[in-house]
């Protein structure tokens, strides 16, 4: 995706930044809810790094 959220979980986790982007584009698709968690889990990313 745009943020680089993907990739970052993918290094905290066992989980491919693949699987990553296809569940953020389901849950986008299917609940609406993907965009406001890609957005949280930015500012997560973006507070953690120091």
């Amino acid at each position: 995706m745009i943020l680089g959220v993907c990739e970052w979980l993918s290094t905290k986790t066992q989980f491919t930044a693949k699987n990553f982007r296809i569940f953020f584009v389901l849950a986008v698709l299917l609940a609406g809810f993907g965009i406001g968690a890609y957005l949280v889990l930015w500012l997560v990313k973006v507070l953690s790094d120091e």
